[in-house]
């Protein structure tokens, strides 16, 4: 099979395996902020045994270290909202949220990376308005909650991701991405007595949850990593980014195959879907037309995922 060929297919299997995390995410009784702090704390400790890491993390300067912990504390404000999201709501909804990641970071990146902003970007923004009124009107109220949720996970991976991308070139992925989530599990150990929670805060799963995070960190998260960092040496970053926008797809796909979610959801949620997506497969597009690279900055730690280039 041809390098590019075997990349495509490498990326939609990593894709498929993003998919999985919102599906993860409901069959998980526990509530969103212990589902967060095991996953976040599985996969660090799975980083810091690798000798890579741990040569990273001594040659980091310590400015870069604190930089990158404070997009840590980001992203684990995103995991906790987005997971949040689908135990208020459910797994498609939670996908089709997180979607919304690309929009806003079309309009937080000109901010925080300092460039001129492109009006063309402010379309895409407007595009989506539709989208999201049809979805809201697609679920039951007692749902709609979980759609702000996610609404406000979905600004948190762009603004993290415009952070990302303005640092993409000082740090190994591996080092990067062991600092992030190492700080997460961090942040919401401290964090955790100031939220609202009934009985205690971190528990240890059941046998059930138990096997289900251990799918979710490892074979949803560094897994499909380390692949798509396989993957990029043979696409191009736009390539990689194109496909990795079908996330929601194969999330909502499998939400209904596994979960029957179609039966909670009406015509006008999917038509939301639609035009939701139409905006975000236009971010990359219309990046490429205007000469910048569409390069994908995130790394192992967001829901609407892309690797470092």
């Amino acid at each position: 099979m041809q390098s590019v060929t075997k990349a495509r297919w490498q990326i939609h299997f990593c894709v498929l395996l993003w998919g999985f995390t919102a599906i993860l995410g409901k069959l998980i009784t526990l509530s969103a902020l212990p589902l967060v702090w095991w996953r976040m704390l599985l996969v660090t400790g799975a980083l810091l045994l690798m000798p890579k890491v741990w040569r990273g993390l001594k040659a980091m300067p310590a400015r870069l270290r604190w930089a990158y912990a404070g997009i840590g504390v980001l992203v684990s404000l995103h995991w906790l909202t987005f997971y949040a999201a689908i135990k208020l709501a459910n797994a498609s909804v939670g996908a089709t949220c997180i979607a919304l990641g690309p929009v806003f970071l079309a309009l937080v990146e000109p901010w925080i990376a300092r460039r001129r902003f492109d009006p063309r970007e402010l379309l895409i923004g407007v595009a989506v308005v539709p989208g999201v009124a049809m979805v809201v009107g697609g679920v039951p109220i007692d749902m709609r909650a979980g759609i702000v949720m996610g609404a406000v996970s979905a600004l948190l991976v762009a603004l993290f991701s415009a952070f990302n991308k303005r640092m993409v070139e000082h740090g190994d992925p591996l080092t990067v991405t062991c600092i992030e989530l190492g700080t997460g599990t961090v942040f919401l150990t401290l964090l955790a007595p100031l939220l609202p929670h009934v009985g205690p805060a971190f528990v240890w799963p059941s046998v059930h949850d138990a096997a289900l995070l251990l799918l979710l960190s490892f074979g949803c998260t560094l897994l499909p990593f380390a692949l798509a960092l396989i993957a990029l040496r043979h696409m191009s970053a736009f390539g990689m980014q194109m496909v990795t926008n079908l996330e929601p797809v194969y999330a909502i796909l499998l939400a209904i195959v596994l979960l029957g979610e179609q039966r909670e959801l009406d015509a006008w949620f999917y038509a939301g879907v639609a035009v939701i997506l139409a905006a975000v497969f236009m971010h990359p597009l219309l990046a490429r037309r205007r000469g910048q690279p569409s390069q994908p900055e995130l790394l192992g730690t967001a829901e609407s995922h892309n690797v470092v280039e």
